[in-house]
């Protein structure tokens, strides 16, 4: 496993910090315009600080919508977003699972297609698309829908143990992590309270740590840090519990 840390649009924070990981994760879309309008000076940050590369996609922009032509048109502009990615060397990019209505039912076949087709395109620029589970949030497919939507998909999961958390407690940590299991490429690593308190240092939340622990070892690729501060003792302090629940060395 790599252990990384998310840090926005800021390619300052890859050279303060870049060095202390093996990758970064970089927001791209809806206003973080660093990579769109600079994917070399991105991939020369990274390159100096000597850490691989990953991003975000859109946090707002919805994979699936019951309309054929909005659909193509948000295959597209992840497309090109993809694009500017490989350029700079990212090597994988998180898609939020999100639908207009995640209720509707008759949207997932359409989901699946969306997956399919985003994904391909992140294949064709030499980066993995991995599908992040929000069902907390009001367009977010549910935890119970998120893994097979996936793996009908062929995408792997990247797991949100705060998301998962806020959706169902430790409960929804432990069935995401069960459901998911053989597809996890990629693990969001923050603490949360159930009050709406998220993206924590590990410690001043509820989540607890120790059981996810236990399944350190079935995991596989990316875990990033997506602790929301730039205080240098939380994100160390974070990053050392890190290794110890995950067993990274």
């Amino acid at each position: 496993m790599q252990l990384g840390l998310t840090v926005g649009d800021d390619i300052d924070r890859i050279d303060r910090y870049g060095r202390e990981f093996d990758f970064v994760e970089v927001g791209i879309g809806e206003g973080q315009h660093v990579l769109e309008s600079s994917p070399e000076a991105l991939e020369t940050a990274r390159s100096e600080a000597g850490c691989e590369l990953t991003v975000h996609l859109p946090f707002k922009q919805d994979l699936v919508t019951p309309v054929a032509e909005i659909n193509d048109a948000i295959v597209e502009f992840l497309s090109r977003l993809l694009e500017v990615a490989g350029r700079a060397g990212a090597t994988a990019a998180v898609l939020h699972l999100t639908a207009r209505n995640p209720s509707d039912t008759t949207l997932r076949s359409l989901a699946v297609n969306q997956l399919e087709q985003v994904a391909g395109a992140g294949d064709g620029h030499g980066v993995e698309v991995v599908a992040e589970n929000v069902g907390h949030q009001a367009r977010g497919f549910p935890i119970s829908v998120v893994t097979d939507l996936c793996e009908q998909a062929s995408v792997p999961v990247c797991v949100d143990l705060g998301h998962a958390f806020m959706e169902d407690g430790m409960d929804g940590v432990e069935r995401i992590l069960d459901s998911a299991r053989g597809r996890i490429r990629y693990v969001h690593v923050h603490d949360v309270r159930s009050r709406g308190d998220t993206h924590l240092p590990l410690g001043a939340g509820q989540i607890d740590f120790e059981a996810v622990a236990n399944r350190g070892a079935e995991l596989d690729g990316h875990v990033a840090i997506e602790v929301f501060a730039d205080d240098e003792h939380l994100l160390t302090d974070s990053a050392k519990r890190t290794r110890r629940h995950f067993g990274i060395s």
